[in-house]
């Protein structure tokens, strides 16, 4: 049986992460969530030169933020990132960022994404395979929205 797919990334935060006293903005911690998913989509078997080959994306259609506390200027922040929940036409990832000399939360986040065919524009639904692969070890569900 497979493990769920998960990855950690650490990102040092630089200054052009920080407002003037050197805290963390909040879009900064999206950018690094997005490092991230694109990693984490790899795992989960699309890779960027075949998204772009095959036009099929994993779009997100939404994201789920929370603040905890905020990094500082130089912090080394861990991004965890993994499959969390399984639909027909869509999935959710989680991610966990936490400042990796104390190990303190700093935030929270879940997206929602769907597989997407370009140029049309047209939702497909996911491979039926996830369903069985990950179905011990995620949340799968019935719901098509």
């Amino acid at each position: 049986m497979d493990t769920i797919p998960e990855l950690t990334i650490d990102v040092q935060v630089m200054f052009f992460d920080t407002d003037c006293a050197g805290v963390v903005h909040n879009i900064a911690y999206l950018r690094h969530i997005e490092t991230a998913r694109t990693h984490l989509a790899e795992i989960l078997g699309w890779r960027l030169v075949e998204m772009a080959n095959t036009g099929l994306y994993p779009v997100v259609v939404r994201t789920e933020i929370d603040y905890k506390r905020p990094a500082r200027l130089g912090d080394v922040m861990r991004v965890r990132g993994f499959l969390e929940e399984v639909e027909r036409s869509r999935f959710w990832c989680g991610f966990e960022i936490s400042r990796a000399t104390d190990n303190r939360l700093l935030v929270t986040c879940r997206q929602s994404l769907a597989l997407v065919q370009m140029p049309e524009g047209r939702a497909v639904r996911l491979p039926p395979e996830w369903r069985e692969r990950w179905s011990k070890k995620v949340r799968v569900r019935e719901s098509t929205t």
